[in-house]
């Protein structure tokens, strides 16, 4: 693990951690932070090592969104594209069957608030901004954030969000649902090593079929979601 890597890799036993590594721009992603993350979460879905994969941010903040200073610059934007049709990271990311925990503090903005989106689990530190700012750019969220915000909190918040880029804080985000658990900022790299730890201990395999049933109640119709539930708790039945 070297410390100029945009993103740190690190296993702890069953659990694997990866921190953004941009601090001085707050953790704000570029391509090639991106490519870096394609890789380490091929790596989270791949080692059957690894059942639980906690994602957080060095410095000042977990993310403050996509580095802006590559947007509408070419190659940029067509590399860009290019990126997300070849390496789409957040498909990725929402297909991966193990747990994933967002450790957030400081910003969550743009694609870091996203990221944490396509994990199951949100803790963050009392300090914490919470965002979509795209709109008041000339943009919308494109990774996810208008179909999994809504997905997450109720559509009005949702629609606040994301249609006047205002920002909340911690605490509305928890009340909303938003996310698991608010801590005290020093205490937030242990919650979230306390969880992840839970989360390894449990069957591997009862893991990965909770996730996929979970994940057909938001993609399918109630009797088809049954359907794959009854599949699914067959097949651990079988196997045990």
């Amino acid at each position: 693990m070297a410390t100029d890597d945009l993103v740190l890799y690190e296993k702890r036993g069953a659990v694997a951690w990866l921190t953004l590594n941009r601090p001085s721009v707050l953790n704000a992603v570029n391509l090639a932070m991106r490519d870096e993350l394609w890789v380490l979460f091929q790596a989270v879905r791949d080692d059957p090592d690894v059942h639980v994969a906690v994602i957080t941010g060095a410095g000042r903040a977990f993310c403050a969104g996509a580095d802006i200073s590559e947007f509408g610059t070419a190659p940029s934007l067509v590399e860009s594209r290019r990126a997300r049709r070849e390496r789409d990271l957040w498909q990725l990311m929402l297909d991966i069957d193990k747990p994933l925990v967002a450790a957030m503090h400081g910003y969550a903005l743009g694609a870091g608030l996203e990221m944490s989106l396509l994990c199951d689990f949100r803790l963050a530190a009392e300090d914490t901004v919470l965002g979509l700012p795209e709109v008041r750019l000339g943009y919308i969220p494109s990774a996810g954030g208008t179909q999994l915000l809504p997905r997450t909190v109720r559509g009005s918040l949702a629609r606040e969000m994301i249609m006047t880029g205002q920002p909340i804080d911690a605490e509305r985000a928890h009340q909303a649902g938003l996310l698991t658990k608010v801590v005290a900022a020093p205490d937030l790299a242990n919650e979230a090593e306390a969880l992840a730890t839970a989360l390894a201990e449990r069957p591997p395999s009862a893991l990965r079929a909770a996730k996929r049933a979970l994940r057909s109640a938001f993609e399918m119709p109630l009797a088809q979601g049954l359907a794959v539930e009854s599949a699914l708790a067959a097949r651990l039945a079988s196997a045990g």
